[in-house]
């Protein structure tokens, strides 16, 4: 009888709200011993550890002892580059939350690291895992027009970035993910309301081909809102990323578009994006397959991000 596979042996970096969620999901699949819980925050750490089993709570990735064969990392985003590259150095398969990093050079260096190591790197693009935007993909594989809107009320928490690297960042790669063409140009606005960086913004971007994306995102709504539209030459697609729904109209049979439209919805069962996102990077880190959104999605969000950052200060409201 064959033997089992070792375990794979991973870590979650930073206890926090999202990395709490982490925890949890490792320490539920099978085939993953969730080795660590790692923040600077001993109290913190400590209470994750103990909620999800992690024989270990402490503050740096040089703590843990023995192999580490992955993580997830989930700390504010000014320590997202130095612990990918300590997880890195040491051999371990990195999942990186959003945004990947603060700019484009770093983001680089990350990709040059892991692909140098063999390693994976997976930017943390959770929505990639939902659905609705699966659906989009599928079934609008041309787009020509691009609506997003990702309202949400304040938290205090993520108010280390702005809402573009926050929010919109979600957004950018889902119209990236789509459009596979380069962007030309970036038009963009945007102001800060409750903190000291730009709390809602919005944005355009054309693309080589002629498709236009038009995003707004903003920390500072009245009311939750988690959509994206698709228009193309063969029909209209939505999505909302909050109930998992789709909305699909297009011509009828004959190819001729009927006089009045009959919107198709479809409304996609229970799931939980976390919990496929890391179960298709310990997959990936297995070798089982390769990962579902590669290291240079993440670099390439961020240069779009970056360049919608520079627009707005052009436009004089930060």
């Amino acid at each position: 009888m064959a033997n089992s596979p070792a375990p794979l042996r991973v870590a979650v970096c930073g206890a926090g709200y999202l990395g709490r969620f982490h925890a949890q999901k490792y320490a539920a699949l099978p085939g993953v011993e969730l080795v660590a819980v790692i923040d600077t925050d001993p109290v913190r750490a400590g209470a994750v550890a103990a909620e999800t089993g992690a024989p270990l709570a402490c503050a740096t990735v040089t703590e843990v002892p023995g192999r580490l064969d992955a993580a997830s990392v989930v700390v504010p985003n000014g320590a997202h580059f130095g612990v990918t590259c300590a997880l890195l150095e040491r051999g371990a398969h990195v999942l990186l939350e959003k945004p990947v990093t603060g700019d484009v050079g770093q983001a680089a260096k990350l990709e040059s690291l892991a692909s140098a190591r063999g390693l994976i790197l997976q930017p943390g693009f959770l929505e990639r895992f939902n659905p609705a935007v699966a659906f989009l993909k599928e079934h609008a594989p041309r787009p020509r027009f691009i609506e997003s809107h990702r309202l949400g009320g304040f938290k205090a928490r993520a108010t280390d970035v702005d809402v573009v690297m926050d929010l919109m960042i979600h957004d950018i790669d889902i119209a990236l993910y789509l459009v596979d063409a380069a962007v030309l140009e970036v038009r963009a606005s945007g102001t800060s309301v409750l903190t000291q960086h730009v709390d809602i913004a919005n944005a355009r971007l054309e693309f080589a081909g002629g498709a236009t994306a038009n995003l707004t995102a903003s920390r500072v709504s009245l009311k939750d809102m988690r959509k994206v539209r698709v228009f193309s030459d063969g029909g209209y697609v939505a999505a909302d990323c909050a109930t998992r729904e789709n909305i699909l109209v297009t011509r009828g049979p004959d190819g001729a578009l009927p006089m009045t439209p009959v919107p198709q919805v479809v409304r996609h069962d229970a799931s939980d994006p976390l919990l496929e996102e890391i179960r298709a990077f310990v997959a990936a880190a297995r070798g089982d397959r390769p990962p579902s959104v590669p290291a240079a999605a993440g670099r390439a969000a961020i240069a779009v991000a970056q360049a919608v950052r520079e627009a707005i200060v052009r436009q004089g409201r930060t």
